[in-house]
């Protein structure tokens, strides 16, 4: 199977996302938080009552203009395919992605990820052409993905780190899934490793590097 490139947050702004016919991905992902009614595509988080944006390198005022997914599904350029990474806690979030999509007349495929696998199954439920992928960060979560698999219909895809990747492991969920994506791979040397270990995706900040190197195989 061919190897699927997604890249990193290139959608969490207009530049990015309108250069994103010239990285070579398969898809372009940005981060999706529901804030106040509205759903804003940021990579920072919020800090309750206190007036910025942060994230472990990066410090903003809250009081800034903040893009949100409206408008990024309003200049998505013809051809490019978006995974929108559904971020927080709570499940409406996938229920008022859905909602937006439908207001918006989106019927162009998608991805959508997320920890929070409910937020994902209901989106996808909603959304015929929106394929769920499931996120696992740590051995926790894959635990309990394991045992979904064992009692749950499939999603489409899974997207789980780097480090807890292993040969058997990745064979193990192509029984049940069509994808399994990994982050984060943004050099060769990376590339090759993941590949040994039959990975379909690769999430990175470097897609056109890895696109580059995948077409020499």
């Amino acid at each position: 199977m061919d190897v699927l490139v997604v890249a990193h947050r290139a959608g969490n702004s207009l530049s990015g996302l309108a250069a994103a016919p010239l990285l070579g991905a398969d898809a372009v992902e940005l981060d999706v938080h529901s804030y106040r009614g509205r759903l804003e595509v940021r990579h920072l988080k919020t800090a309750g009552p206190l007036p910025f944006l942060w994230d472990r390198w990066e410090l903003r005022a809250a009081s800034e203009p903040r893009l949100e997914l409206g408008d990024v599904l309003g200049a998505t350029p013809p051809g490019v395919t978006l995974m929108l990474d559904l971020k927080g806690p709570r499940t409406s979030i996938g229920t008022a992605t859905s909602r937006l999509l439908r207001e918006q007349g989106w019927d162009r495929p998608l991805l959508a990820c997320g920890r929070r696998w409910s937020a994902v199954d209901a989106l996808a439920a909603e959304q015929a052409h929106v394929r769920p992928v499931l996120s696992v960060r740590n051995r926790l979560e894959l635990g309990l993905l394991l045992r979904r698999l064992d009692t749950a219909p499939a999603p489409y895809g899974v997207s789980m780190h780097g480090s807890l990747l292993s040969t058997p492991l990745i064979a193990r969920l192509h029984r049940d899934v069509e994808r399994v994506l990994t982050w984060p791979v943004n050099d060769l040397q990376a590339l090759d490793r993941v590949l040994t270990h039959g990975v379909t995706g690769v999430i990175s900040d470097e897609p056109a590097t890895l696109r580059e190197a995948l077409a020499q195989l």
